[in-house]
């Protein structure tokens, strides 16, 4: 390495992980990277949900995280949706929407909670530029947070529909008039404020002709009949949305991790690999400046390098541009190799797109790549031990 580090690029993700001033979703990640010996992550740059869904498939086991650029899927819907979540619960990486926010306050909160895209649903990680000023931060937080509450109250609807038995409709035969009437009831819990309602009623079918008029226990024998029940639950929750995970000498597997926080966290865009680009030093310091001071959101950045520099900084660094040799592709992107990005530069996250995507066997190359990965990482470590 060219230059001493940060204290945190000597640490372990594990140890890093402990550190109670983290955003809920850095702990979460940092353990995930620890516990699944990966610091990968894949950008899936293709057009259709089968596309990235059998991509997510593939590499899924490699990964901590999958990076997505919803606007270029030509058919995003609820399938894209549903398949990305229940993905990234059975194969454990956590999606990160590559969407680059960069407009006024009351714009990006539209373009990150409504529209056919609803990013805040889906998406537990986002990107920003800040040079519209650091409103960004804040508008994009306070969004996170009114989403983080919605989900913090449930509505269900369950809806069944069975025979009705031969005894009650005999009996109903039996009574010359009668009407079936809506029942409710409610449990409040005191623990979760839950209220439920329940109503049942007589449905059935009638195939009688227009010129005849049936008596009633007649249109009633002709009828079959069923019991509909209609129950909603309104509940709102009180445990931990974001309970910190636990730590490694009581977490020894992945199993252990459990589920992810719901908990939104931001990336700031301090560099980027492309070349002859327009950030600046003074910018790339003045977004960890304002990472700083939103330390509960900002969870890091997508940069060439590791940008802790301060005591108590314990951001994430991801970078883009990783390549297995270094060069470019002819439309500015400039390719930088895992050990490069990590040992050299200090970097937690290696972001690889084309070099797994394109590759005739994307599982395999996932796993090099999150060999190459891991090793430069594992050299970093035992750099800083002077081994």
């Amino acid at each position: 390495m060219a230059a001493t580090m940060h204290a945190t690029a000597y640490q372990t993700y594990g140890e890093r992980s402990e550190d109670p001033n983290l955003t809920p979703l850095a702990t979460y990640l940092l353990r995930l990277m620890h516990l699944k010996q990966t610091n990968l992550c894949v950008s899936a740059d293709v057009t259709t949900t089968n596309e990235l869904l059998s991509l997510a498939e593939e590499v899924g086991d490699s990964i901590c995280i999958l990076k997505t650029h919803a606007d270029i899927i030509s058919d995003f819907n609820e399938k894209t949706i549903r398949g990305l979540n229940e993905l990234s619960r059975r194969k454990k990486f956590i999606v990160f929407e590559d969407r680059k926010f960069g407009d006024i306050g009351n714009t990006v909160q539209l373009q990150y909670t409504a529209g056919p895209l609803n990013i805040v649903r889906w998406a537990p990680i986002i990107n920003a530029h800040i040079f519209p000023g650091p409103a960004v931060i804040t508008s994009l937080a306070e969004a996170a947070k009114k989403a983080i509450n919605a989900f913090n109250t449930s509505v269900q609807t369950d809806i069944s529909a069975s025979p009705m038995s031969s005894a009650l409709v005999s009996g109903l035969e039996d009574v010359e008039d009668y009407d079936v009437e809506p029942s409710s009831s409610s449990d409040a819990k005191n623990s979760s404020d839950a209220k439920n309602a329940s109503d049942s009623f007589d449905s059935s079918s009638n195939n009688r002709r227009p010129s005849q008029a049936p008596s009633l226990n007649e249109d009633r024998k002709s009828r079959k009949h069923s019991v509909v029940s209609v129950s909603t639950t309104i509940s709102t929750k009180t445990e931990a949305l974001s309970p910190q995970p636990q730590t490694p000498s009581s977490s020894p597997d992945l199993d252990s991790l459990g589920p992810p926080p719901f908990f939104r966290a931001l990336l700031l865009l301090a560099q980027m690999s492309s070349a002859d680009n327009f950030f600046t030093e003074p910018y790339t310091a003045a977004c960890a400046h304002h990472a700083r001071l939103n330390r509960p959101f900002v969870m890091g950045f997508i940069a060439q390098k590791g940008m802790n520099s301060e005591p108590g900084d314990n951001f994430l660094t991801m970078t883009p541009g990783v390549q297995k040799a270094a060069g470019g592709d002819g439309k500015g992107q400039q390719y930088n190799t895992p050990r490069t990005v990590v040992l050299e530069a200090g970097a937690d996250v290696i972001i690889v797109g084309r070099g797994i995507y394109k590759a005739e066997d994307r599982r395999a190359e996932a796993a090099e790549y999150r060999r190459q990965g891991w090793e430069a990482y594992e050299a970093r470590l035992r750099a800083g031990k002077g081994l």
